[in-house]
């Protein structure tokens, strides 16, 4: 399962965002620094409306969604690369997740401290992003040095890898982060196998108030975030009213999704967040659909179908004969498994077949 670790100055709403996404309250949201200390783990379920309608298909009950495990860690501050702000213990935090939601406050409230005593976007991302760099700083240079003891007796892949860490660390200086680096493709499994911070993708979330949605001082902050995210790599941006949707906790669903549309809301920020997590990091579903249940799985894009097979049991992909595969919207179209394949919709795909978005499969393997 893929992790999120949600990041930000504190005192931006991180703490309530991770109570909006898990629908829960286990994470303290005061307004004072630091009021989480341990991280916050919780798996939040992808929002996929085309799972109930599988269910209706098959005539099942048990629906399995997709899921994204998010953390809450707990506020960085300037100086978190040596230490301030317990900023060690944190910044490890950080290094154990898949990509980062960077909770970024976009809204004025005087009620609610803000730790550097104005509110610009800007500004708080950079702090974040530097601590990130000068983290990354340091771990390079350990590894430079435990590479170059290796090195000198001839490892070639230890001279490769200094190679690269010369290359990173020279970007980093320049106040850049690393998933920004020019290198060759051959070399993205080694850049990765440095677990650097910067290197992670990046969700930056607009934090704003409910009354402050349409409030021009707000689509200011938002414009600003925005612009800087479009000059980045490997990095998205979406606007949140997390105290909102913290507050749609205790609404049903048909109520919240009208309140909602009052506010001319397209829908709910948290699913749009979550959606944005699952794409940013290049993964899809497939589905599998029976009288049992219907099943949503996590692949990644580009995935060849034994590959996928195997997500669902190692058996299956050494054993992978062929993927009986029908497309998501043949089978709602057609109405069932029976019709599509009398419309020539249900296919048998082999080892080289790359699974799509969408795809319902049944997989032959030897047992």
């Amino acid at each position: 399962m893929l992790k999120a670790g949600i990041i930000g100055l504190p005192n931006v709403g991180k703490s309530t965002l991770f109570n909006a996404l898990t629908r829960s309250r286990k994470a303290s949201a005061e307004n004072y620094p630091f009021c989480t200390i341990e991280p916050n783990v919780g798996v939040v379920e992808l929002p996929d409306d085309r799972l109930g309608q599988l269910a209706k298909i098959v005539k099942t009950n048990k629906i399995i969604p997709a899921a994204v495990e998010f953390v809450d860690i707990a506020g960085l501050v300037a100086g978190a690369s040596n230490g301030e702000g317990l900023g060690n213990k944190f910044l490890a935090n950080i290094r154990e997740v898949d990509a980062i939601v960077h909770m970024v406050r976009c809204f004025q409230n005087t009620d609610i401290i803000h730790n550097m005593g104005s509110i610009d976007p800007l500004r708080d991302i950079e702090v974040i992003n530097t601590e990130l760099i000068l983290a990354d700083l340091q771990s390079i240079d350990n590894q430079i040095q435990k590479n170059t003891k290796k090195a000198k007796s001839g490892d070639k892949d230890a001279q490769s890898a200094i190679e690269l860490l010369n290359a990173l660390q020279h970007h980093l200086n320049d106040g850049n982060m690393a998933n920004s680096v020019d290198i060759k493709k051959e070399d993205i499994s080694l850049v990765k196998s440095f677990n650097l911070l910067t290197d992670k993708p990046v969700i930056y979330a607009e934090n704003v108030l409910e009354n402050g949605i349409k409030d021009s001082g707000c689509q200011a902050y938002i414009s600003a975030v925005e612009d800087y995210v479009s000059k980045q790599s490997n990095a998205r941006s979406c606007m949140i009213c997390a105290q909102l949707e913290a507050d749609l906790m205790d609404f049903s669903p048909e109520d919240a999704a009208n309140y909602l549309e009052d506010l001319a809301l397209k829908g709910s920020g948290i699913s749009n967040l979550i959606r944005s997590t699952y794409d940013l990091l290049g993964l899809a579903s497939y589905f599998t659909a029976g009288e049992t249940e219907v099943r949503a799985w996590t692949f990644k894009r580009g995935m060849k179908a034994p590959q996928c097979a195997g997500i669902i049991h190692g058996d299956f992909e050494k054993g992978f004969i062929k993927a009986e595969v029908v497309d998501y919207a043949d089978l709602i179209a057609t109405g069932s498994y029976a019709a599509a394949k009398e419309l020539g919709k249900y296919r048998l795909e082999g080892r080289d077949y790359e699974f799509r978005d969408g795809d319902i499969a049944i997989f032959r393997f030897n047992r």
